[in-house]
């Protein structure tokens, strides 16, 4: 890299340096409890994985601008410029070793949001070009082609016909008007279609009009994971645009973290305004049809279960007890793996990780946290809601030879519907 492209892309990365980002600098005391907190660091015992180490050369870029000691230190030469080669060796620790799901935060005795300031750390990386070419692959066929994995309207339109021919029923597109749109990852478009007849099985149960959306369907969002605000505000416009033109009540993010996170929380914000419906996850709609008495289930599960914590849907997203309530309509055997809930271990797939093939052996043995989990409980069937995660429990559980089948809750929910017969009667 050229001088003048090193300056602008450490300019790229200081402009990342905010007030919450300078303030969780100053406070950091380097305790290295948010070590013990990241499987990456717990599975592999190498200081480099610690959190707040991944952010090192944006600390030291924020004591040399913006402190006196460090602009000191920088003078006298005793502080090491970031070069552009440091920022290389850096992007397999922000992106390789990092799926944001926040349990250092948690752990931070001075309340310092380590995720949000990867999430920084990031923006600054993808603006000087240092991002990994899995994630750019993606985020560029999001755009033009409005899925990261390259899903078009006719794949989606396949998997509809499909399913109108096993339900026996339309299941509509474009219904302006309709009390929900839901969203789709393409995660659940290509590898689980039983989760788009659930929902139609569901909806028709519980007599609630609902719609997909032909100009905004896919719910993933890539400029989160590579850390791109622009891209992000993008594909989060599409969708506002399209529950704005249908005139809907509420968007539904899929079984899919980082695309809750996107829409839920981080899309007012990204596109300057408030939204004009209500945003809610899937499991939050079917929790609400239950409680009025909408969502009729009859016979239970068996076998031993557990549930499997989706981390922006559960410590970022405040969804834990919904998932809890609609097992226990359908499981009589449910247990709860140790750290469930809030501080339950993140399968290491999120945040991009799994579309950043750099990262696929550290991902694969930062499963073994969650093979822990799992071995200490030995159930019969993994439950989860979140098709990124899916994906990589059912590599995890192959790879380690743990014959334990991976379902989605929704999907569950719906092979438990009390006939429409029975319901009307």
């Amino acid at each position: 890299m050229s001088e003048a492209s090193l300056e602008r892309g450490l300019n790229d990365l200081k402009a990342q340096i905010d007030a919450p980002v300078a303030s969780f600098f100053s406070s950091c005391v380097h305790c290295g409890m948010c070590a013990e907190a990241c499987l990456f660091y717990t599975e592999t015992k190498d200081p480099v994985y610690t959190p707040i180490h991944k952010l090192e050369p944006m600390r030291r870029l924020w004591e040399q601008e913006y402190t006196l000691l460090g602009r000191l230190k920088k003078l006298l030469g005793l502080s090491k410029v970031v070069t552009d080669e440091e920022l290389e060796e850096w992007r397999s620790l922000v992106y390789d070793s990092c799926s944001l799901c926040g349990r250092c935060t948690m752990v931070c005795p001075v309340g310092n949001d380590i995720a949000y300031m990867i999430r920084k750390m990031r923006e600054g990386m993808s603006a000087s070009g240092n991002a990994p070419e899995g994630l750019i692959g993606a985020a560029t066929r999001a755009i033009e082609i409005g899925s990261p994995m390259g899903v078009k309207l006719p794949a989606l339109q396949a998997q509809v016909r499909h399913a109108e021919k096993e339900l026996g029923f339309e299941i509509p597109f474009d219904l302006e008007g309709a009390e929900y749109m839901v969203l789709m990852s393409s995660m659940e478009i290509m590898n689980y279609p039983e989760y788009l007849s659930a929902i139609a099985k569901i909806f028709k149960q519980a007599g609630k009009t609902w719609t997909l959306s032909s100009e905004a369907f896919e719910a993933t969002n890539t400029g989160i994971q590579i850390g791109s605000s622009d891209i992000a505000r993008e594909l989060v416009s599409r969708i506002v645009n399209a529950a704005d033109k249908l005139k809907v009540s509420t968007v539904i993010s899929p079984e899919c973290g980082h695309a809750y996170t996107a829409i839920r929380w981080d899309g007012p914000n990204l596109i300057g305004r408030p939204f004009d419906f209500k945003v809610k996850h899937i499991l939050e709609v079917l929790d609400e049809l239950r409680e009025q008495g909408l969502l009729k289930t009859e016979g239970f599960e068996n076998a031993k279960m557990t549930f499997h914590d989706p981390c922006q849907i559960v410590r970022r997203g405040g969804v834990i007890e919904q998932p809890r309530r609609l097992l226990n309509m359908v499981a009589k055997n449910f247990v709860e793996m140790e750290d469930a809930g809030t501080m339950n271990w993140c399968c290491g797939a999120g945040g991009g990780v799994s579309a950043n093939e750099d990262a696929d052996e550290l991902r694969i043995k930062a499963f073994n946290r969650k093979k822990a989990q799992l071995d200490e409980i030995n159930v019969d069937i993994l439950v989860t809601a979140c098709a990124n995660c899916r994906i990589q429990l059912e590599d995890g559980l192959e790879i380690n030879d743990m014959d334990i089948p991976v379902v989605g809750l929704t999907e569950m929910l719906a092979e438990h519907l009390v006939e429409t017969n029975k319901t009307e009667g």
